[in-house]
């Protein structure tokens, strides 16, 4: 009898998960949100507690960005092949230059022999998209529910505001672009932030 395979089936699990919470968000909607983000708050809410409490949300979102920031761009480090991917975004970006040459020089000839090319580098694009997506379903098991708890937890506590630079201080309940509201602009900024440096230390990315 063959050994189990524990790391086959705990990655599987994890896509599961992944591809479930996906699913249960486009599905279900907004019940699926508040459930989801209420059973979190169990395990959240001590944590915010530590920490100053509501008045210090803010705060509390900038945690769970760096967080998600460090898991997301450790699985993307170690799941990627980002040399690979650099490689080929060189050589795709070498033959558009060289394909828009042989348009504006219209050489027919040329662009004949380019055709079959381009087949190629769109085949070895697809083949780096459909590797990204395994990384993200495993960042959306962490991700997602943390977000859905923040999320839950200003419809619960719609009166928390913090003071933002240049513009003072707003309601995060509020709208700030249609229906991005300010919790999830200052979550954004935060992550993108952390996510830039962690992501410069560890050297990922591409060009």
């Amino acid at each position: 009898m063959k050994n189990f395979d524990y790391k086959s089936f705990l990655d599987r699990l994890v896509i599961a998960l992944g591809v479930g919470l996906l699913f249960g968000l486009l599905l279900f909607g907004e019940d699926f949100r508040e459930s989801f983000g209420g059973i979190f708050e169990i395990f959240m809410d001590p944590i915010l507690g530590a920490i100053g409490g509501e008045q210090n949300f803010h705060i509390a979102l900038l945690i769970l960005a760096a967080i998600t920031a460090l898991y997301a761009s450790l699985i993307q480090k170690y799941t990627i092949d980002w040399s690979k991917m650099r490689l080929t975004q060189e050589k795709m970006k070498a033959f558009q230059k060289e394909f828009r040459e042989a348009q504006l020089s219209q050489n027919s000839q040329q662009l004949k022999k380019m055709e079959q090319q381009r087949s190629e580098m769109m085949s070895e694009q697809l083949q780096m998209s459909k590797q990204q997506i395994k990384p993200m379903l495993y960042i959306s098991v962490i991700s997602l529910p943390l977000f859905l708890w923040a999320y839950f937890y200003i419809i619960t506590h719609p009166d928390i505001s913090m003071v933002f630079p240049f513009i003072g201080e707003r309601n995060l309940a509020d709208g700030i672009i249609g229906p991005i509201q300010y919790w999830i602009f200052w979550y954004f900024i935060t992550s993108l932030g952390v996510s830039q440096l962690i992501r410069k230390s560890l050297d990922i990315g591409g060009l």
